[in-house]
């Protein structure tokens, strides 16, 4: 698997699976977070969550100019590992919120995630960059042995971002445990059980009081008595405690994000000089070109970029199906998945899992189809990418209308005997991240191969940037899929993403041959 790859490819992997891991921990829970927490509607912390998600992206555009003017690739990366501790740093600190200190708790939070985001789009697309960089210096050293030497070199950098790639997702398997088992420890020392409803029942009571309508009354009551091991004589109290209790539980999990960074700021530094710095062999060589060569050379890096914009316009729809993952998707398998054993935060591990385990199978796939000369194109994966995306709604619109189930807003307000008796099996959700899973594999990394082959040498932070700007593009229309997922049958609410990937994938197919040679 690390056979013949260049030298600082596992360095450079260890240092983004640090940062990934911690970053993990907190999108795992966001979401859920911020409702628990604040007592923010499905919606509105959806909306938070998709402009968070989508200034990591934005910001990446803004940190891959500044590495590129500067030509401090390496410097900008550790001063972004640095600004997103404290951005978790920020974070782990427990207040309970209260009418009285939301005004200011609230913004500080969201100064956190902008922390964390900004720090996020100083490191991400830079040491994407670098990664790029090692395999232009690796195809270069090639190209001195000889056109089948070259040809050798060139096929391994698809593998070696799928290689990067897993382990970013090492450390997106493990740190969806860490909130959970922390929230539920500290619930167990205070004498009350986990529960993925109680939360949003108990900011109503606070908010409500004794004007509660009797139906909500009856499931706090029926809730309560579940998730206490003791007795309840104070309703009032008990929502207080029960809430600063759950999400002090979260709290200290980011304390273990502050590690990861710190860990991965050590690596990062301790083999730095390793790495290349792109577009600096470049500078050192003063080369007079004619206008004629100019010309060409200008019409070349047009196309480039034509091709890349073309793919980053595909791109956008595939990041907002995909992450419904910490959106409506996390919403789903709270409300119509049975969690009583596995809380919703945790299933979140399914997909880096399926990563994994799925990523050395179609590594070899692709290698056993190229040595028979049948090698399928990156452009031509991408466009497979979406197709399978497609399946995974399609499976889940499928099972949903069979189900018959309701909008998600219905479903919360029916009794809880009821919503029981309906809730769908794990399976479902392993099945769903299955799919997700091998279009991820299809598109993700493969795009980032895909960026590095097309952007033109003194642009490739700004390029990888643009990929990471498409991806926030995508997460800023996250919030439409809770909107459906709360208003109208959740069948049809998948319905419409199985629609996006279908069309998304069509015009991928339109533009493969055109893709083809310009990435050659």
């Amino acid at each position: 698997m690390f056979k013949n790859q260049p030298k600082g490819l596992v360095p450079a992997a260890l240092s983004n699976m640090g940062e990934r891991f911690g970053y993990y921990i907190m999108n795992a829970v966001l979401t859920l977070f911020l409702c628990s927490k604040f007592g923010l509607s499905d919606e509105t912390g959806s909306l938070i969550y998709s402009f968070f998600y989508a200034g990591i992206y934005v910001l990446s555009l803004v940190g891959g100019i500044i590495a590129d003017r500067t030509q401090n690739y390496k410097g900008t990366i550790i001063k972004g590992l640095i600004v997103m501790s404290l951005g978790y740093v920020i974070l782990s600190i427990p207040i309970l919120s209260t009418a009285d200190n939301i005004s200011w708790l609230l913004p500080l939070t969201c100064v956190a995630l902008f922390l964390i985001a900004f720090g996020n789009g100083l490191f991400k697309g830079n040491l994407q960059a670098i990664v790029g960089q090692l395999y232009d210096d690796y195809e270069a050293e090639a190209a001195k042995k000889g056109p089948e030497a070259l040809a050798i070199a060139k096929s391994r950098r698809d593998s070696g971002f799928q290689i990067f790639y897993v382990f970013i997702n090492i450390g997106g398997l493990i740190a969806p445990f860490v909130a959970p088992l922390l929230r539920n420890w500290w619930l167990s020392a205070n004498n009350m059980i986990y529960n993925s409803d109680l939360p949003a029942m108990c900011h109503a009571f606070i908010e409500k009081g004794s004007n509660m309508a009797a139906d909500q009354m009856a499931n706090l009551q029926e809730l309560v008595a579940k998730a206490s091991t003791v007795e309840v004589t104070d309703m009032s109290q008990f929502c207080h405690n029960y809430l600063d209790v759950f999400n002090t539980g979260i709290h200290y999990s980011f304390i273990a994000s502050v590690v990861a960074m710190l860990i991965s700021l050590a690596i990062f530094i301790a083999t730095k000089k390793i790495f290349p710095t792109p577009g600096k062999k470049e500078e050192k060589t003063t080369v007079t070109y004619t206008a004629e060569e100019k010309m060409a050379m200008a019409k070349e890096i047009k196309q480039r970029m034509y091709a890349l914009f073309a793919v980053l316009g595909i791109v956008i729809f595939f990041w907002f199906s995909f992450h419904q993952n910490g959106t409506s998707l996390s919403l789903f398998a709270r409300d119509f998945v049975n969690t009583s054993v596995i809380p919703p935060e945790i299933w979140q591990a399914v997909n880096p899992f399926f990563v994994i385990v799925l990523t050395p199978i179609i590594m070899v796939v692709f290698n056993g189809l190229a040595r028979r000369g049948k090698e399928i194109s990156t452009p031509k994966k991408i466009a497979y990418g979406m197709g399978i995306a497609g399946l995974a709604y399609l499976f889940l619109a499928v099972y949903s209308n069979i189900q018959g189930y309701p909008s998600a807003m219905e479903f919360r307000d029916m009794a809880d005997a009821s919503k029981e008796a309906m809730k769908a099996g794990p399976w479902v959700l392993i099945v769903l991240y299955f799919f997700l899973t091998v279009a991820e594999l299809f598109i993700s990394p493969l795009g980032l191969s895909f960026v590095s082959k097309v952007a033109p040498k003194h642009l490739l932070g700004f390029c990888q940037g643009l990929w990471l700007g498409a991806t926030a593009v995508g997460n800023l229309l996250l919030w439409i899929g809770p909107l459906m997922y709360n208003k109208i049958p959740i069948w049809q609410c998948w319905t419409v993403f199985l629609v996006v990937c279908v069309i998304s994938m069509g015009v991928m197919f339109g533009m493969v041959k055109w893709l083809e040679r310009v990435a050659k």
